[in-house]
């Protein structure tokens, strides 16, 4: 997925943060990176540049054509987190050869970061995601991950410092609590009554009663004589309109203390009983409510249907709570099908965020029905990971990349590749859909041809598919003999004579 941001500042805080790290974690590691760094990607250690013989550029086009070969070994901090050591720069060279992107990409950098903090420096990556100040963080990437020769407590306060820039700069004034990445558009409203007094714990959706656009929604609450607003709308098309910053308290709820601690969200209905919302509306409801937990510090989102023990219980400091309007005043809000809902809503927004649960009273949903093994699926993300086993304790081995698979196994809703290559989860519909065929499909061809590769570097690999390993690599201007061809959804993978594995033939021509 692509990046979200007008500048790589924006780009990497709306990556972390969406990622789990709270604001203060995000700010931390970013002021850590801007001291490695510079936040670019494709830096190169300053002192090795003369050393070696290359500018930040041209090393990493000879890195990426094959060209140079010590990549792993030569010493050089290199990228975001100016990875130095031989395992962890190796690392980072089959993460980015795996996905056939650029060793100086900045997505998949970022995304290689995050996997790393996970995997190896799991008590940095829970400390960014429950961080509640900027030096605490940014510390803990210092000494625990970036470890350089000088650590001193001068060092301390300018890495801080860095990050604690950052943290103004996109926390709005550093009040802690940032808007969605995914707003599409904003129209302000004046109807609020400042910086909030409670932590941000609950979420309150809403129906607008009307099929309106998110800027329509929006409109409804520019006039002060309303006196009323929210801080988000979602149009019928699916459009997010920022209303009221989530800093600040909207008025939605017919209750002030409910406004206080609840991000508030009026979504596009019908304007007759159930006041149904369309599946865009309903999806990006989902989308946005994981968005808010996971910049809030949450990874649970909870409903309870009884209304007292719902407003008598107390978050834990990882958890969401939902409420809705009809508990504080005489209306339907936010109708009988959202309400109906609501514990389907936070087990979809549980699934986003990798916890279970979070339905205690509410209706939930059915885990999909998936067919007898051998069937196929087409994976919806480029970092879907595949894991040793059927569990989300299972280790990552790698991530799929998007494409048509071939699952040969099933349990506890896992799937496993028929590559052999490890196990992914087949029942969030956001990841994967089920097609039910087997997609790769011999073509008979009447004899071996020759082709001549046209692409700068093209893996060979051991099977039909980007989810299989790769063996070496072919480059541009080589001819090579096919000897089978075999369909793999949309692309036509080429068997070479020489039996070192396949090659995707939209990269060749015949000669």
């Amino acid at each position: 997925m692509a990046l979200k941001g007008s500048t790589t500042e924006e780009k990497i805080w709306n990556y972390l943060v969406g990622n789990g790290l709270s604001e203060y974690g995000a700010a931390g590691l970013m002021g850590n990176l801007y001291a490695e760094s510079g936040l670019s990607p494709t830096n190169l250690q300053n002192s090795y540049e003369k050393k070696l013989g290359y500018t930040d550029d041209t090393y990493t086009t000879s890195v990426d054509n094959g060209d140079y070969q010590n990549f792993v070994r030569d010493s050089a901090g290199y990228g975001l987190a100016q990875w130095t050591f031989w395992s962890r720069k190796q690392n980072l060279l089959t993460f980015v050869r795996a996905r056939n992107k650029s060793i100086g990409d900045l997505e998949t950098q970022l995304a290689f970061l995050i996997e790393e903090m996970k995997q190896s420096y799991s008590s940095v990556y829970q400390k960014l995601r429950t961080a509640g100040d900027v030096l605490g963080a940014s510390n803990a990437v210092l000494l625990q991950f970036e470890r350089p020769a000088d650590q001193s407590v001068a060092v301390q306060k300018k890495r801080a410092a860095y990050g604690q820039k950052y943290y103004e700069m996109m926390c709005k004034g550093g009040k802690g609590m940032s808007n969605s990445s995914l707003v599409t558009c904003i129209v302000k409203s004046p109807n609020h009554s400042g910086a909030r007094t409670h932590a941000i714990d609950r979420i309150t959706p809403h129906c607008v009663v009307g099929q309106l656009s998110a800027s329509s929604i929006g409109g409804c609450f520019t006039s002060p004589d309303v006196k009323a607003s929210c801080n988000y709308g979602i149009g019928t098309e699916g459009g997010i309109c920022l209303v009221v910053d989530e800093c600040n308290r909207s008025w939605c709820s017919s209750s002030g203390a409910n406004d206080q601690r609840a991000v508030t969200i009026e979504c596009a209905s019908d304007k007759a009983e159930p006041y149904a919302f369309n599946s865009t509306v309903y999806n990006k409801l989902i989308e946005l409510c994981a968005d808010i937990c996971r910049r809030n510090g949450k990874n649970k989102l909870i409903w309870i249907s009884d209304k007292n023990k719902a407003l008598a219980y107390n978050p834990a400091s990882n958890e969401m709570l939902l409420t809705v309007h009809r508990w504080f005043a005489n209306k339907s809000c936010p109708g009988n099908w959202m309400y109906g809902r609501m514990g389907e809503l936070a087990q979809k927004v549980n699934e986003k965020l990798g916890s279970t649960g979070g339905n205690t009273g509410g209706s939930s949903g059915s885990k999909n029905d998936l067919p007898a093994a051998p069937f196929t699926v087409k994976v919806l993300i480029g970092d879907l990971n595949y894991r040793s086993e059927p569990s989300m304790s299972g280790a990552v081995k790698g991530q799929t990349g998007k494409g048509v698979f071939t699952i040969s196994e099933v349990k506890d809703g896992w799937g496993k590749l028929k590559s052999g290559a490890g196990w992914i989860y087949l029942e969030n519909p956001e990841y994967c859909t089920v097609l039910g065929k087997i997609a790769s499909t011999p073509v008979q061809t009447s004899s071996s041809y020759m082709v001549r590769i046209t692409t700068s570097v093209l893996n060979v690999r051991k099977g039909p598919g980007t989810n299989y390993g790769i063996t070496t690599k072919v480059k541009k201007g080589e001819v090579y003999t096919i000897v089978a061809e075999e369909k793999n959804g949309n692309t036509t993978w080429g068997k070479l004579k020489s039996g070192a594995g396949y090659i995707s033939l939209g990269y060749t021509e015949r000669v």
